[in-house]
Parts: structure tokens; C-alpha cells; sequence
């Protein structure tokens, strides 16, 4: 009899390492996972920038953190240069981030999977989806072997037919020196996925002892670094977790700022034509928010200059990472680029830059679980589904994780909302909209980003990732004590004076902090908490009235959110509905109303023909509703 895994997880990347993570945790032993990759030695390899975090994307793996996931952990244990973005600016908007030795990290993952006798790995190249009664049943490899499982998360990455641009120069693959997946894109067509191509890029790479460092503007990160997990706070505390008992792990390093030169953009300029993206050679969407350079001189004519920061990317090698001059350029135009930057006139590329062109499949395709609507227990996560970014793909692979393990035995899927986490922000735009380019997350599509700040991510998600079974009882214990510190430093600010005044009063004042919060409570409460926990005990007093509209407002929107579409409906037969209404409905086939009234072209008078049409009922009562007894006329709310 053929073995057969709850999970088959296809790719090793972000998505894949934290789906198969989530399942593990999710599954529990003796729940199995399998982790298909095409080389089991590049888990975790960090493509293109080494860092982790930034606006937006520093809530995201906070948030995974708090749901027990990997990216956090492996971010500190690898990380060389700490800093919190927007330092200067309100909670709501700063962002943790760190630049990662890129070795480190990529082993960091490694053994974190090898650590889970849940997940084994098996390498090889899927090159189709099994589908057995319209239900995803395992995949097939290339080298013709199965392997079987009840639910299964495709996470590619660039590697679907990828294919590498430097000039005129094209070499297939999803990233240097290392082959594209062929046949799946192919065989996803033919189950009738509609698919796109995008494109990304990276820069050139240069030996660190080419560079004049010295004469160049230090960029250094924050002393003290503040770290993603709240393992790590835990373990910086002396309560570490076993391979990993200080923080920072190692030795951090400074970053180095230069600029592009007007002699740079001149050539780039009498050089378009060579360019892929420009002359047609490349005809994909690039990211619009992470430009090429040549794409900046282009769309910036005015500026003579660009930033660029050159940043060390492991200890265990002397290269460094060109922040800032992505590009698809051929190799000599490129040399001009980077050796008429300041401190960088004698520098050695070891590695050029290029763009990569891939497929992908329009994510209207799956609902905000990660699972397709077209084929049962298939879950998608990451750049297949039309984003860029380490952080956006993690978090997918986090949702598609969950999911596919609960569909593998049976159990109805979680979804986060919009007021939950970034992350129910990003399935929820992929869900509801077609990226024309690779979605990137920002602070600005987050409606309730108030909500929604890095430092509260634990008190929003640790309890729903304890009851899925993601939270183990380590993290459960510090997520315990974290409750009882906040009440007590709560009750101290409610009860406490400074100079006479109302604590509870004088920490509203502009400019009062978390070191004067410290100082305010004294020496016992300073030494017993960490900083994070301070941050959110401030900026649930000082913003307690934004706050608390927001959660009104938040409670307002959840009843749209949690009233499903029953799945008798048909958009095609309902009466009244707008023809541009109908397509996107058609299209996108909302699961609930909230969804439906972010599609483009669903206006609230369709939105008003949908609720009529369901308490009418079914044209059949006796049973045509696929909705497991959830819809309002179903449970007989309606």
C-alpha cells in the first residue's frame, strides 16, 4: 500500500518552510508532512536581499511569530544589523527589521525543519498536482515517482518556468546557477488555472575588499537591538531555548551608504535599448514600489542621484549586497554603475544583477485560506500567487499551512481578518484583487493599522495559535506571563503619581516614552519587563481613543465579514445585478459579503440584490446550499 502524508508541501523557499512548519505544529505528532524541493540543501536561502522585516512587513513576521512560526526565530538567530524603522513616528507605523548573515539564516531554517520528526524531506521536482474526484490527492515527479497526500501547498517561488535577464543574455532558472520548474505551469493550465508572468530583479554583489569602506557614511543599527520573537526576548532573559542562549547571536555589522553618480544615469539612459524591460525582451509587470535603477532614472528624470546601501551579507563571505541599483542591464553598463559610486571605484562584481521573468497564477483563484477554488485540498502560497518579499510569502505559507492541515483531517479552515493581521490583510487583497505587478505590503492598505502594531501582535494571534495547536507550551508560559505583566504595569499607571499628577495622565503628554514609562513605575518593574511589553502598555493609554473607535468601527465591519454567500447562489442567474457586477462576482467568487464589497465594479445596491437573493432561499429548499449550515438562511437567521 502506498504511503500517504496528511500534507505534501511543494517548494522549500519562504512559503514552503513556514507551510510545512505550520502543518507540522498544526498535525502534530503523528501527523506527516512532506517538504518536495529540488534541492533540500537551498531550504531557506534568501534570493535576493538578506534581511528580514521593514514597514508593514516587520508586523507580518511578528505576527508569525506570535502564531509559533520559524521566520521570526531564524531572523534573530542570523541577524547582523538590528533596527526599528520610524523610530520618530507612532507605533502604529514603525517596523522591525534586520539584515540576516545570509548563511546563517539558510541553516537556521535547515535545522529548525530537520527538528521536526514531523517533516521529512524528499527531493525532487514536481511536475504535476494529483487529482483524484476534484480533490488534490499528492504530486507527481518528474522522475516519474508519487507522492501521496490529503492536502498539498505548491509554493515555487520564481522557479515556474523562470527565466534570467542580464542584457541581451537569458539563462533559464529561478535564481543563479540553480534550474527553473518546468511542466507545472503547464500541467496548472491544463487543470484550468488562469496564469500571468511577472518579473523581479536583484542587484550586483561586490567583494567587500574592493570597496574603499572607510570613506564611506556608516549606516549601524539599534544598540540595543530589539529582536522579532518572543523567544528571543525570553532567551535574552536567561530562559533561552537550546541552541540558541544570548541575543544578539552574532557579531553585528555596519552597512555602508553611496550613491548613484549622473555619469551612471547618462549611460543607463544611452543604453535602454539594451535593456530587457525596455526594448521588449522581458514583456512581464515589474514591482512598481522596488524599482530597477533603471526604471528610477526613467520615472525620476529630475534626480541626479539615488541612494545605495551596501550591506554585508554574511560573516562566511565578502560579499556585499548593492541596495538600490537593481537591474536587468547588461554587464558593461553595470560596471559604469557601480565604479562611478563614491568608495566604490575599483570595486570587483562578483555577481551581476538580472531580472527574472516567471509564472504565476492570478490569485482571484483562491480564497483568502490559501485554497484554490477550482481544485480541492490545493493550497498556493507565495510569489505563485503574485507577491514579492520574504515576509508576504512566509505569511501565506503560514495560512496555507494551517489550512491544508485542517482540510487534510477534515476540519473547517481559519481565516484572519482584516482586523486581526496584516497577514488577513495580504489573503485578503489577493483574494479580492488581480496584482497587475508583485503586491508588496504597506502600513497603508491596513485599515485597521492601529490595531495592527508589531509591539501587540502576541496579545492578538497567541491565543488563536494555542487553540490550533501551533503554541507550545514554552511560548504559551511567556505569553502568560506577558498577561499578567500588562495588567500589573496597567494598574500601576491607573493607581501611580509622577510629581504629584495622575500617572495615568502625565503619560499622555507629547514626547513621554517607554524609558520615562520605566522610570515612572521604578526599579522593580523596570528590571521584570521587557521593553516590548512597556511599548504596548503606552500606546494602549496614549491612543485609548483612537483605539477604542477603531475596535467600534472593526466591530461594525465583522458583520459583513462573517455573513458567508451561500453556495447555492449563482451569480449568473441573479436578478438585478449590474453586468460589471456580475463579471467580478463571477471571477472572484467571494466567500462572504465583506469580501464582495471590495471587489471592483460591486457596488451597495448589488451587494443589496445578493442579500434579498439569499433570504429568498435556495430554488431548491430541500438541499442545494453547500455552506455546512453557516449561511443565514441555513442556521436560520434569515
Amino acid at each position: 500500500m502506498m504511503d500517504v502524508f496528511d500534507v505534501v508541501v511543494v517548494g522549500s523557499g519562504h512559503a514552503g518552510a513556514e507551510a510545512a512548519w505550520a502543518s507540522a505544529s498544526a498535525l502534530g505528532h503523528p501527523g506527516r508532512v512532506a517538504l518536495v524541493t529540488l534541492d533540500p540543501a537551498k531550504t531557506g536561502v534568501m534570493s535576493c536581499n538578506p534581511a528580514i522585516g521593514g514597514l508593514a512587513k516587520g508586523q507580518i513576521v511578528r505576527e508569525i511569530d506570535a502564531m509559533g512560526g520559524l521566520m521570526g526565530v531564524a531572523a534573530d538567530a542570523a541577524g547582523i544589523n538590528f533596527k526599528v524603522l520610524n523610530q520618530s513616528k507612532g507605533p502604529a507605523v514603525r517596523g522591525p527589521r534586520c539584515q540576516c548573515d545570509r548563511a546563517a539564516y539558510a541553516r537556521t531554517v535547515r535545522r529548525m525543519i530537520a527538528g521536526r520528526r514531523e517533516i521529512e524531506v524528499i527531493p525532487g521536482a514536481a511536475g504535476r498536482v494529483l487529482v483524484e474526484g476534484g480533490r488534490a490527492a499528492g504530486v507527481a515527479l518528474l522522475d516519474g515517482a508519487e507522492v501521496r497526500g490529503r492536502a498539498v501547498v505548491v509554493t515555487t517561488g520564481t522557479f515556474m518556468r523562470g527565466l534570467m535577464h542580464t542584457g541581451e543574455e537569458q539563462t533559464e532558472g529561478g535564481r543563479h546557477g540553480e534550474a527553473p520548474s518546468v511542466g507545472l505551469s503547464a500541467h496548472l493550465a491544463e487543470l484550468g488555472f488562469e496564469l500571468g508572468r511577472l518579473r523581479t530583479g536583484t542587484p550586483p554583489r561586490l567583494r567587500r575588499g574592493s570597496i574603499d569602506w572607510e570613506s564611506l557614511e556608516a549606516q549601524r543599527g539599534d544598540d540595543p537591538p530589539v529582536p522579532f520573537s518572543e523567544l528571543t526576548m525570553a532567551g535574552a532573559q536567561g530562559d533561552a531555548f537550546a541552541w540558541f542562549d544570548r541575543f544578539p547571536l552574532l557579531e553585528q555589522m555596519e552597512c555602508r551608504l553611496t550613491r548613484t553618480s549622473p555619469e551612471a544615469h547618462e549611460a543607463i539612459r544611452a543604453n535602454l535599448h539594451r535593456a530587457p524591460m525596455f526594448n521588449g525582451q522581458a514583456q512581464s509587470q515589474g514591482p512598481r514600489y522596488c524599482p530597477s535603477i533603471e526604471d528610477k532614472v526613467v520615472r525620476f528624470a529630475h534626480r541626479e542621484t539615488h541612494q545605495v546601501f551596501l550591506e554585508p551579507e554574511s560573516h562566511e563571505s565578502d560579499l556585499v549586497y548593492c541596495n538600490g541599483i537593481a537591474t536587468s542591464l547588461p554587464r558593461d553598463v553595470q560596471d559604469v554603475i557601480v565604479r562611478t559610486m563614491p568608495g566604490c571605484e575599483r570595486a570587483e562584481i562578483a555577481l551581476y544583477g538580472y531580472t527574472v521573468e516567471y509564472d504565476m497564477v492570478r490569485p482571484h483563484q483562491i480564497d483568502v485560506t490559501g485554497e484554490t477554488k477550482l481544485v480541492a485540498g490545493l493550497f498556493l502560497a507565495g510569489q505563485i500567487n503574485g507577491t514579492s518579499g520574504y515576509e508576504e510569502a512566509a505569511g501565506q505559507g503560514l495560512v496555507a499551512g494551517i489550512n491544508a492541515a485542517r482540510s487534510a483531517r477534515g476540519e473547517g479552515p481559519i481565516r484572519l481578518g482584516r482586523d486581526e493581521a496584516y497577514i488577513g490583510v495580504l489573503m485578503d487583497d489577493l483574494a479580492t484583487k488581480t496584482p497587475r505587478e508583485p503586491y508588496r505590503m504597506f502600513t497603508s492598505r491596513a485599515e485597521h493599522r492601529l490595531l495592527l502594531r508589531p509591539d501587540n501582535a502576541a496579545d492578538r494571534l497567541t491565543p488563536m495559535g494555542r487553540e490550533l495547536g501551533l503554541v507550545d507550551d514554552r511560548r504559551w508560559r511567556l505569553f502568560e506571563d506577558r498577561e499578567r505583566g500588562l495588567a500589573e504595569v496597567d494598574a500601576r499607571i491607573a493607581t501611580g503619581k509622577l510629581d504629584g499628577e495622575p500617572l495615568e495622565r502625565v503619560v499622555k503628554r507629547p514626547g513621554f516614552g517607554v524609558a520615562d514609562l520605566a522610570a515612572a513605575l521604578g526599579e522593580s518593574v523596570r528590571g521584570a519587563w521587557p521593553a516590548g511589553l512597556l511599548e504596548t502598555a503606552l500606546a494602549e493609554r496614549q491612543y485609548a481613543g483612537y483605539i477604542e473607535r477603531a475596535r467600534a468601527e472593526a466591530r461594525r465591519q465583522a458583520e459583513m465579514e462573517r455573513r458567508l454567500i451561500p453556495g447555492w447562489i449563482d451569480f449568473a442567474a441573479v436578478v438585478g445585478l449590474r453586468t460589471e457586477a456580475r463579471h467580478s462576482l463571477l471571477r472572484f467568487r467571494p466567500a462572504t459579503f465583506g469580501q464582495a464589497s471590495r471587489l471592483e465594479g460591486v457596488t451597495p445596491a448589488d451587494l443589496t440584490v445578493l442579500l434579498v437573493t439569499m433570504r429568498k432561499g435556495p430554488p431548491d429548499p430541500a438541499g442545494a446550499c453547500v455552506c455546512d449550515g453557516t449561511c443565514a438562511v441555513c442556521a436560520g437567521r434569515e
